[in-house]
């Protein structure tokens, strides 16, 4: 099982993604993962999450290699269903939600990342949208949590990283000199939020969704909608075989990606 969790004695809730090598995660990974998430609303002893990867990186996407395995859309369908119900589940999670993202965000990465209340990330962190590499349409609901529209645009066109120094400076991600800071600091303000009355902070995090009206579910399957269209076309799979055939391991490197 990939997904791990521990409740520490002050009520933090660290979940950790362990799926080597790159933390790819695959169908029944991000069901797992949500319902983990969905279920915080029936413990009251949770006051606060941390989501991390461990390894060499956060989240490496999603498992391109399980869509191009299986057969017909069942595949493409089951990334687009899983994501957007772990993203709603993180995004409407009873209790605030920490991102402590290392190395690398990519992908499905980003889209998790956008979908929590705070993000902690290294500076030379890179968060690479590479959904256009991999014939994808969808994510820009959730990356507006971490840049602001134009931004958002260059990065889901080029593919090009944005690291994490640079979202420090839009105030959506709270940067650290280097990885090992990021799980220390994540756990820091964690244990701020759980010091909290909790009542208070799952009905203030109620508060701030209800007016940053972000809803999520829907616009992102409209988004998809056109990511299933290029799959019936058969353009997003020539995409994925480029993707999975090693071209775009500069996300995982740090070198300029192909």
């Amino acid at each position: 099982m990939p997904i791990h969790q521990k409740l520490s004695q002050d009520g933090v809730l660290e979940l950790v993604v362990d799926a080597p090598p790159v933390n790819a995660l695959g169908i029944e990974d991000l069901a797992e993962l949500a319902a983990v998430v969905e279920a915080v609303d029936g413990r009251p002893e949770v006051r606060a999450v941390i989501l991390r990867g461990e390894g060499r990186g956060f989240i490496g996407g999603g498992d391109v290699k399980e869509v191009q395995r299986l057969p017909g859309f069942e595949g493409i369908l089951g990334q687009v269903t899983g994501s957007t119900d772990l993203t709603v589940a993180l995004h409407e999670c009873a209790a605030p939600v920490i991102a402590a993202v290392h190395r690398y965000c990519i992908g499905l990465g980003v889209l998790v990342a956008g979908a929590c209340d705070v993000v902690v990330a290294d500076e030379e962190c890179r968060f690479v949208l590479a959904e256009v590499d991999n014939g994808a349409t969808g994510g820009a609901v959730q990356a507006m949590g971490l840049m602001p529209d134009k931004r958002l645009r260059l990065a889901m066109l080029t593919c090009e990283p944005v690291l994490g120094r640079e979202l420090a400076t839009y105030g959506t991600v709270v940067a650290v000199p280097d990885e090992e800071s990021v799980t220390v600091e994540a756990r820091r303000l964690a244990g701020v939020i759980a010091g909290k009355r909790p009542a208070v902070v799952r009905a203030a995090k109620k508060a701030i969704n209800g007016s940053a009206r972000r809803d999520i579910g829907p616009l992102y399957r409209q988004e998809t909608a056109l990511t299933l269209e290029l799959n019936m076309r058969g353009d997003a799979r020539e995409a994925r075989e480029t993707f999975v055939s090693g071209e775009r391991k500069g996300y995982l490197s740090g070198d300029t990606p192909a």
